[in-house]
């Protein structure tokens, strides 16, 4: 203790002497790290007491997410549907060779003319079946001269057999002499009808009238029966639009609907109306046909692309923003809030598409509270705190 004090007052240390200054850094020093270590300790002692944890409690209140609700209602809407489609003559009449064929001598038609009934379309070479109609002709007056002389021997036999220079026999011989050459005469005029016919076949006539749509055949063209199409007709002009529209949409569009039919590259609108609808769906695309009949223009042109839309009726269903519907594998979708504030999984069936929103045709009532939007963070069972689109929130 001597030694310890008298280091002390005088300042020195068994390494050596120290100045008063230095004595009393170091006494600062260890003041300071107990001062430290106290407030640890405090520190330590208050969050492990229990007043410590109310706030903590209201931070997981304050974790609920609050989400936009709203309860559309049901409307009324007008029903339209928008598709696309492709242009056609609505009767479409293919041309082809009829008779034996042969060289084209002349073809005075032209695509976009309007043709009439039996008007000729392309002039067949006829030489040869010419001669041929001429051959028959003369077979005609052959089997007529024959059955009048058979005629003139029973005639002359008939008074012959009075006096019994003919027998009965002889008279029934002449007589079935006579029959057949009256039977040769008929067979030759049928021979000259049907090579009359077969003449009348050759040239290529309209069989209906209509607009001409196309010609593939050219003077001096040798055609036949394995020719195929020479010419198309539309049959009076008519002409339609082959709407694909969605198996849902086809059912809701009635025959007899109308619509606006705008072709690509104008702005004329024309006005048309649904008179069949497709009986099949196609498989890989889930679209039906629907056949739009319209007069003819000659803006229209079969072949081209255009647009529809069809009147299909009133709608009386809800109207939800395009935020609100999600969809998956399993189809479209929203998510409604229960009466204990829950996310729930609700299957729709979707409609129409307008531009204030999109029409749900079937599983939604219309007073639901149905998330508005964001719907793609949220989990089904998941607790919210709802807030009614533009005002404030909302309780059980």
């Amino acid at each position: 203790m001597n030694y310890e004090t008298r280091m002390e007052l005088n300042g020195t240390t068994m390494q050596g002497d120290l100045s008063g200054d230095e004595v009393g850094r170091k006494r600062k020093t260890r003041i300071a790290l107990g001062i430290a270590a106290a407030a640890i300790i405090a520190a330590g002692v208050m969050m492990s007491g229990g007043e410590a944890e109310a706030p903590f409690t209201g931070a997981n209140e304050d974790i609920v997410p609050a989400v936009t609700v709203i309860s559309p209602g049901a409307g009324t809407y007008a029903g339209i549907i928008n598709a696309t489609g492709t242009l056609a003559a609505r009767r479409e009449m293919p041309v082809g060779v009829v008779g034996e064929g042969g060289r084209v001598v002349s073809v005075p038609v032209e695509p976009g003319q309007w043709v009439r009934a039996g008007q000729v379309l392309a002039v067949i070479d006829r030489s040869v079946q010419e001669q041929q109609t001429a051959i028959s002709a003369a077979q005609i007056e052959v089997s007529q001269a024959d059955a009048d002389l058979a005629q003139s021997n029973l005639d002359r036999a008939l008074q012959l057999v009075e006096r019994g220079f003919v027998s009965q026999a002889d008279i029934d011989r002449l007589t079935a002499t006579r029959d057949a050459a009256v039977a040769r005469v008929r067979v030759s005029q049928a021979q000259f009808g049907e090579r009359q016919a077969r003449n009348a076949q050759l040239n290529i006539v309209a069989p209906a009238a209509g607009l001409l749509l196309t010609r593939d055949v050219e003077p001096g063209q040798v055609v036949g029966g394995g020719s195929g199409v020479l010419f198309s007709i539309a049959r009076d002009g008519e002409m339609e639009l082959l709407a694909q529209i969605g198996e849902t949409e086809l059912g809701a569009i009635p025959v007899g609907a109308t619509g606006q039919v705008v072709p690509v590259g104008t702005d004329q609108a024309f006005t048309c109306q649904v008179w069949q609808k497709s009986p099949v769906i196609d498989q890989m695309t889930r679209q039906g046909t629907a056949r739009c009949a319209m007069p003819y223009n000659a803006a229209l042109r079969p072949g081209g692309f255009a647009s529809i839309e069809i009147n299909s009726g009133a709608v009386v269903a809800p109207r939800l923003p395009e935020s609100a519907i999600l969809s998956d594998d399993n189809g479209s979708y929203v998510f409604v809030v229960d009466g204990d504030n829950k996310v729930v999984r609700r299957p729709v069936e979707v409609g129409m598409i307008t531009d204030e929103g999109i029409i749900v045709a079937s599983g939604l009532v219309g007073s639901e509270r149905i998330v508005a939007r964001a719907g793609g963070f949220l989990t089904e069972g998941e607790s919210v705190r709802p807030v009614a689109e533009g005002g404030a929130g909302q309780g059980n």
